[in-house]
Formats: C-alpha cells, structure tokens, sequence
C-alpha cells in the first residue's frame, strides 16, 4: 500500500486556496495514442450524469484505465497485463476540465518520466488509491471495500484543514512509533535495539579497559601475518562461496531441466488435443449448411420473420382455394341434380302426356277428313245435296283440326323452357367455380414458386420450397452455431494453455540460461560443464585451506599478543561509540515521547470528526440501499466489535460476507455515494467513472440504484459506462437531463 503521508499532503491547502471557486468538471477526454485508440475525442461531458453507451469491446475499460493513466501514470509492463501501449507509438493524451463560469484547465501526460503536465490543483485533494476504490467503480470493485474503517477516517478528514489528512498523518504516527519499539534488525534507532546495544558496549569498554592496562605494542609479524590471513580467508570464503553457489545453481538447473522435460511433454499432448479439436470440429460442423452458420442473431430474426410472413400468404391462398374448391363442389352438385331431375317421373309422364297430344292431334283430324270424304261420295253417288255439303263441311272441319293440331304441337312448352333455363344457370355458376378455382390454384402455384424463390435467395435453398423446413434449418444452424461456440471455446482455452506452457518454457530456458551465466559458464553448456567447474572450484578450495593451515598455526602463537594489542586500540573507539548511542538513544526517547502525545491528540480529533460525520455516512447509506434494494434492507451500521453490519425488513443483522453477490455490491455502492457525498473536499473535479456497475442489479433494484446515481451527480460528476439498453433506460428515468454519449 502506497505511503498515504506522502500521497495526500497538499488536499486541504488546495481545499482552502480554491474554497471560493466553484469545482471544475470534466469537459472532455482526447486521446493522442493509447490502446486501439488514435486522434479520438470523447466528450463533452456534463457536470452532473454522464452515461457512454456503447457495444462490448466498443473501448469503455480502454477509457477508464487512460483517464486512470493521465492522473496517476501509465502501468509498466509486467507479465501480461495490457497496458495499452500501442504498436508504434507512445502512449499520450490529456483531460480538459471547465469551470462553471467557462474557464478551460488541462491535464496531459506523455512519458512517466515527464509527470503530469497542466493544473496540477485539479488532482491535489486526490491520490491513487482513493481514486481507484471510489472514484474509479466496476462490476468487481463493487463487491468488497477494503478497509472500511480507514477509509472513512481518511475521507471524513481530509477537509480538516491541516497540511495532511489527520487519518493519513495518525497512520504514519503509528508506523514511527512501531519502528521506535521494534526489535527487527533493521530498525536502527529502536529504543529496545539501542538499549541492547548500549549494554553490549559498555562490557566492551568494561573489558578492554581491564585489558589496556597491560596491553601497549602490537607485533608487526603479526600485523603482517592477519594482513595475509585475512586475504587468505577472504579467498577461501570467496571459493567456498563459489562452490556453494554452483552446488545450488547446478541442482537449480537440474530442477529446471527437468521441469522443462515436463512442460515439453505438456505442450506436445496440448498440440495433440489441438489436432484433435481442430478434426473435431471439421466433423462435427460439416453437418451444418456452411453459409447458414454465418449467419448473425439480428439476421436469422429477420429470415424467421421472412419465413412468418410468407407462412401466413401460403395460408391465405391456401384458404383461397379451399373456398374455390367448396363453391366448385357446391355449383357442380347443384348442376348434377338438375340433371338428374329431367329423368324424373313427372318428366316421362310430361312426355308421354305429349305423345299422346301428338296422337290425338294427327288421328282426329285424318278420322274426321276420312268420314268427311266418304259423306262426301256418298252425297255424290245418291246426289244429295245435303249429304254432300255435309261432307265437304267435315273435310274443311278437319283441315280446321289439322291446322289447329299443328298450332298446339309447336306452341312452346313454358316448363320446358323453365328447365332449360335452370339447366343453363347452373352450368353457367359451375364454369365461373371451376375458372376461380384454377385462378386461386395458379395463385397459389406462383406463391409457392415465389416462396422457393425466396427462401433459394436467403440461403434456404435446401428446404425445396417448404417453410417447415426452412425453420427446421435455421433451429440446426443455431444448434450449430451454439456447438461452434462451444468448440471454439474449447480452443481458445487449449491456444491459452499452450501459450502458458510456452511463455513457461521460455522462462525456464531464461532461467537455466541465468544459472549458466552466473556460474561463469555459456548458456548452452551441459550438466558435465558445470560438473567440471564444480569439481575444479573444490580442488581450488583445497589447496587453499591447506595453505591457511600453516599460517593458522603461526596465527595461534601470536593471538593473545594481538588480541591485547587490538583491545588497547579499540578503546577510544568504543567509548566515542558509546556516547554516540547514549545520544541517539535519548533523541529517540523523546521522539516517542513526542509521537505518544501527538497520537493522543489526532485520535481525540478523529473521534470528534467521526462522531460527527460518520454517523451521517451511515444514515445515508441506510437510505440508499433502502432506496436500492426497495426496503428489503434498512440499515447500514458498526457493530461494537467494529465491524459493518447490514439490517434487513426483519430487524436481522448480517455481516456482507453472507449476503449475496447482487445485495453486497448494493450494500458497497450505497457506502461509497455516502462517503462521497460527505467527503466534498476529496476529488472535487474529478468525476466518479462507474463501468457497468448494475449489471448483477434485478429491474426493480436497478431502478433503485440509478437513483441514488442521479442524486449523487447532483453534487459530483458522475460518468457511467454501460453496454446495457435497460441500464440506460433506468438512468434516464431517473434523471431525464442526463447528457448520453455514444462510443
């Protein structure tokens, strides 16, 4: 964790400098060069809700992490986290804040090297961390607050109008006043190290005090003799280190190697899985229409609403031509009865009727002209006048019924031509059913060659013209789609395994390189080099120890001489370090003297800060995660011991490591609207940037939350990042003035 003394010491001055001008905003975001960004402005920004609407991998993260970048430094490279360095360029770009009253401040950064260039004030009352835990909000920083406690102290502090936040200054008071205690080696001003080191000194002084009484020459045999002792121990410790060292780097390289054999073998069973994959998937999608399985999710909507559409205008003339063929059936069998009704009993007695008229009509008149003639001739032959009159009157009589007969046989017969004209109807009706009939069906014939043609143009043309089929086709190909999906995942998890086995090859040859290297060797000898210069480094080793043999011995006659003459000499010396940690040991006393009463001190004060402050902290964000959560939960709180604790409907306390995922990010979201809202000194102009933090959020909660954002922009700049529609349709509700930018 980053030195918070070191991090904050300017916010309050800038707080109190600034205190009669109104907070910058973000204006607006250029990018120079930065990930796959280039020349691209994004902006402008209102003061209050900001929502960037955009597609996923439309660049919302690549965003965040540069205004991140421009504020606080690029990231280095480091293992494989993307740092969004371009190819070819170097990362460069500014923010440009306004003031309400139109003043334009910019911050820009290029290299690390250079820092930040511009305004410097706009980022004075911020530093890195608070930046990323409540300025900077996703999905994941959502579900924990790392040091709830601290934060809130830190936060509630920072306007107190000192050089450095009270909680910032109590944190380095307590790290002081534990090196001032410590015991750890390094702590070289710790009053319990000094007062050890001060008793091992005095028995030092005590006894070459003793000592120097009686002790006043050194030899200078001696003197040469630990000369070319202590070089003679100083190789034989440099060739012990040698021969230590490569003992351990050659077993290092021994466990490299043969972790290398492994990684090999798993690289080699990854590619096979590969290969297999790779047939795999070759099978198992060639069963699949190759064109339909590119289709998108946008555009096999649209086939399935083609494919709906031409449905129901198949069902339509197929409706057609089942009416035709009923008013065919209905004209045919009308006309069919008629028919048969001409053979009916009235119809052959009509007939017979008929025939015996015509009987009567030629019989009577020839009986008639038959007794007419022979009256006639009988007339004649008795030359009767009367007789014969009479005759030639029947004659003319039954030329009167002959001609009468005529006139009733060919007079037209009314119920006949009845009939006939029935008979004509129907045959007239049943010709109009058939020719509709053929229409609806030739209407029929060109939809269903149209709806061929149709489904040939989108790629359907394996259906043969049937719509069933055509769905049945597009269900397969989403099948195949999904299972495409699937293997592909597949692969893409075995490319990334085999380029962690890879890149962990790579490091190991690094490593077994480096071995080699810091041994004096080539990289790319063998064990049996290394075994060679080992056994070299011990033959070495021994000559010299038996060399030091021989001057050991002589060293041994000498010591007590020596080691009289080095006490005398020493005296002086330890007396002048003795005072020196007296010294040093009474600066630390009342240092710590002097950190006890200034900690007293910053807690009383941070307890009064607290006690005012934090209270209103947790109210309002018990009022909104009430809002939040629909008043399914009701309060946030300390418990004694300390720790947050959350109330629910029920009066039920719960620790918000036994709540769920969706209810703890409510939880810490509401914590920090709350925080941000009472620490008004903390970042005024930077604004809080929030990437699709409701994304784990119901409808009904989400609601709840984009009003508690509402209400925050209404105080500090909020911009939300969200490639959700219904996210963006609930802060618009929320706050209809919003300004909605699209990437």
């Amino acid at each position: 964790m980053s030195d918070p003394v070191r991090n904050l010491p300017a916010a309050p001055r800038h707080a109190r400098l600034d205190a009669t001008r109104k907070p910058a905003y973000l204006k607006s975001i250029r990018i120079g060069s930065f990930g796959a960004f280039s020349e691209r402005t994004v902006g402008p920004f209102s003061p209050h809700l900001n929502v960037v609407f955009g597609r996923n991998e439309a660049g919302k993260s690549t965003i965040s992490a540069f205004v991140k970048g421009v504020l606080f430094g690029w990231e280095e490279a480091r293992g494989s986290r993307n740092t969004y360095r371009p190819a070819n360029a170097e990362r460069e770009g500014s923010l440009v804040f306004a003031d309400e009253d139109g003043t334009v401040r910019e911050l820009s950064r290029a290299r690390n090297a250079d820092g930040l260039q511009g305004d410097e004030s706009l980022v004075a009352d911020i530093d890195k961390e608070t930046y990323c835990t409540m300025f900077s909000l996703n999905s994941d920083e959502l579900r924990t607050l790392r040091g709830t406690t601290n934060l809130t102290a830190k936060l509630l502090t920072a306007g107190s109008g000192t050089g450095a936040s009270p909680a910032e200054a109590l944190m380095e008071i307590d790290r002081r006043l534990a090196e001032l205690i410590s015991r750890a080696a390094s702590a070289s001003n710790s009053l319990t190290n000094l007062a050890g080191e001060i008793s091992d000194l005095r028995a030092r002084v005590s006894q070459a005090t003793r000592e120097a009484d009686r002790v006043r020459h050194l030899d200078k045999e001696f003197a040469e003799l630990e000369a070319e002792r202590d070089d003679m121990l100083q190789r034989i410790e440099e060739a012990n280190e040698r021969v230590e060292r490569l003992t351990a780097q050659r077993a290092a390289v021994e466990r490299i190697e043969q972790h290398l054999d492994e990684l090999r073998r798993q690289r080699e069973a990854l590619r096979e899985d590969s290969k297999n994959l790779a047939t795999e998937r070759r099978t198992r999608l060639s069963a699949y229409d190759p064109a339909l399985l590119e289709i998108s999710a946008s555009e096999e909507r649209a086939l399935r609403d083609q494919i709906d559409a031409l449905a129901e205008e198949q069902a339509k003339h197929d409706h057609g031509v089942d009416l035709a063929n009923e008013n065919m059936a209905a004209s045919t069998a009308s006309y069919e009865a008629l028919m048969e009704a001409q053979h009916a009993p009235d119809v052959a007695h009509a007939r017979r009727q008929r025939g015996a008229q015509v009987a009567l009509s030629v019989a009577l008149p020839v009986l008639f002209a038959l007794v007419g003639v022979a009256v006639f001739l009988h007339g004649r032959q008795i030359s009767s006048l009367s007789f014969t009159a009479l005759g030639a009157g029947v004659v003319v009589f039954s030329l009167f019924m002959a001609v009468g007969a005529l006139v009733m046989l060919f007079r037209p017969n009314k119920e006949d031509e009845r009939r006939a004209a029935q008979e004509r109807d129907a045959h007239w009706v049943m010709l109009q059913d058939r020719k509709k009939l053929e229409a609806v069906e030739a209407a029929r014939d060109a939809c269903a060659q149209s709806i061929r043609n149709q489904l040939d143009d989108a790629g359907l043309a394996s259906a043969e013209g049937s719509l069933r089929r055509a769905r049945s086709l597009l269900d397969e190909a989403h099948e195949g789609r999904s299972e495409r999906e699937l293997l592909d995942q597949r692969r893409r998890a075995l490319v990334s395994r085999l380029s962690s086995v890879d890149g962990a090859i790579a490091e190991a040859k690094e490593r077994r390189r480096e071995a080699f290297c810091e041994a004096g060797l080539d990289g790319t000898d063998s064990l049996a080099r290394f075994d060679e210069e080992l056994a070299r480094a011990n033959r070495r080793r021994s000559a010299l120890l038996e060399a030091s043999q021989g001057m050991n011995r002589r060293y041994g006659e000498l010591q007590q001489t020596l080691a009289q003459a080095q006490e005398a000499h020493q005296l002086d010396e330890l007396r002048i370090q003795l005072q020196q940690l007296l010294t040093r040991q009474e600066e630390s006393a009342r240092e710590y003297a002097t950190l006890l009463l200034a900690r007293r001190m910053l807690r009383a004060s941070i307890a009064t800060w607290e006690s005012k402050s934090q209270p209103e902290v947790y109210r309002q964000a018990s009022r909104y995660l009430q809002i939040m959560t629909d008043g399914a939960w009701e309060e946030v709180r300390m418990s004694q011991e300390g720790t947050l604790q959350v109330v629910d409907a029920a009066q039920t306390a719960r620790k918000p490591v036994h709540l769920s995922l969706g209810t703890r990010q409510q939880l810490y979201l509401a914590l920090r609207i709350a925080l941000l809202q009472q620490a008004d000194n903390v970042g005024r102009a930077i604004p809080v940037f929030a990437d699709d933090i409701l994304v784990n959020f119901d409808a009904r909660r989400r609601r709840g939350a984009a009003r508690a954002l509402a209400e925050l922009a209404r105080t500090r700049q909020v911009v939300l990042f969200t490639c959700h529609e219904e996210v963006a349709k609930a802060l618009r509700k929320a706050d209809p003035g919003l300004t909605e930018l699209g990437l």
